[in-house]
């Protein structure tokens, strides 16, 4: 028994018996014992009751509880639990209404409970939320409109070897396409990128970070692999530099991607590989999404119906474009002379278009790269990055 409750036992029997010696009144006993007269009244009738522990407090647990859950209902929710463990009381809901929709089931608050009370949820330290004052553009509503694509943080199996797993996404659906361990380069994700293409169709665009080798610090953010998403008709989309949030459901699944396959990491990469095979499944078809109604992204996911060109062709420009192609040294023949545009763009056809006297734009596709000013210097344009409720402008004025 607590020290406290011992002495406040103490002091209630005492109050009683200065009572009983005549030598105080209630009011009096009430002020030097710090209580108030109703509660002087209470322990004075408890113990006149000839419960022989009347000094000590008791429990205030109801007598009964008439809408405390079944232990079968209970168990099959434990059992969930341990079935899907990261699941937390909205997904575990979700998952035995898709198994036993007839079934009343309690509310997410009661298996809450129902899991602390077995020990099945850990307590976790919550973060204040920074109030939020800028986003990127509305997220698409369409399936395939938008996949997400990038690489979860580096990490090492037990036997050393370095892993960089490429992860791809459909922003609407949150459908899980890819999970691959390969090289952090152009020739690493081209292949990846190429049979998800042939498999799924083509997306309209793709999101990404600014880094290498879905971005460059180059003219209109463009790279080798956006230089050929390009050519296939497919938009590069960039988040804000040093601003994850812009690709906020990706990185969500990233999290996710790592609570579950790389606590402890496997002992190899092929080992690791197929955990990252188990969770996409798990993922796309078991995993319900609050954000998509407590439904599996399978559910709403659907091939793209964009098929993946057989051949990919240099794009094409209107005949109020000069066109050039850039050399290898990244430079174009420009009235006499030579501008400097890009190494990623060795190779490719950019089309010209005055915009103004002496000053030209130079384009690839209908992605703007920079201008070329009466001096015939070149100065680059960064990727065109979107906020909330603007689009993503393909031209500079």
């Amino acid at each position: 028994m607590a020290f406290r409750e011992t002495c406040a036992m103490e002091e209630r029997i005492k109050m009683l018996s200065d009572y009983d010696s005549g030598a105080f009144s209630v009011s009096e006993l009430s002020a030097l014992y710090g209580v108030s007269r109703e509660t002087f009244y209470t322990w004075r009738n408890r113990r006149a009751s000839g419960d022989a522990l009347w000094f000590r407090d008791r429990s205030h647990a109801p007598g009964t509880q008439p809408l405390r859950t079944d232990a079968a209902v209970a168990a099959d929710i434990e059992a969930m639990r341990r079935k899907f463990p990261y699941f937390g009381p909205k997904k575990i809901r979700a998952r035995l209404l898709m198994e036993a929709p007839d079934k009343a089931w309690p509310a997410v608050s009661t298996i809450g409970d129902i899991l602390k009370r077995a020990g099945l949820i850990a307590p976790v330290r919550r973060r204040r939320r920074p109030i939020a004052v800028d986003h990127p553009q509305a997220p698409p509503l369409e399936v395939n409109s938008e996949w997400c694509v990038d690489f979860k943080g580096w990490f090492r199996t037990r036997d050393g070897q370095r892993i960089d797993p490429l992860t791809v996404t459909d922003n609407a659906s949150r459908y899980l396409l890819e999970v691959r361990i390969v090289p952090q380069s152009h020739d690493g994700v081209k292949p990846v990128l190429e049979r998800l293409f042939k498999e799924f169709g083509l997306p309209l665009a793709m999101r990404s970070d600014n880094g290498a080798p879905f971005g460059s610090q180059g003219a209109g953010g463009l790279s080798r692999l956006s230089i050929w998403l390009l050519k296939l008709g497919v938009a590069p989309h960039y988040g804000r530099p040093a601003k994850p949030q812009d690709n906020g459901r990706h990185e969500r699944m990233h999290r996710t991607l790592k609570q579950e396959t790389t606590r402890p990491p496997s002992a190899t990469a092929q080992e690791q590989q197929h955990r990252f095979d188990a969770f996409r499944k798990s993922f796309n078809d078991e995993r319900p999404h609050e954000s998509l109604d407590q439904t599996p992204p399978a559910k709403l996911w659907r091939p793209s119906d964009r098929p993946m060109p057989r051949k990919v062709v240099d794009p094409w420009y209107d005949a109020d474009h000069e066109v050039r192609r850039v050399r290898s040294s990244g430079d174009i023949k420009w009235r006499g002379g030579h501008v400097f545009i890009g190494e990623a763009l060795a190779g490719e056809v950019v089309g010209i278009a005055e915009c103004d006297e002496g000053r030209y734009v130079v384009n690839f596709a209908d992605h703007a790269l920079g201008m070329i000013d009466p001096a015939k210097i070149f100065h680059r344009f960064a990727p065109p990055r979107a906020r909330r409720g603007e689009a993503v402008r393909t031209d500079q004025e």
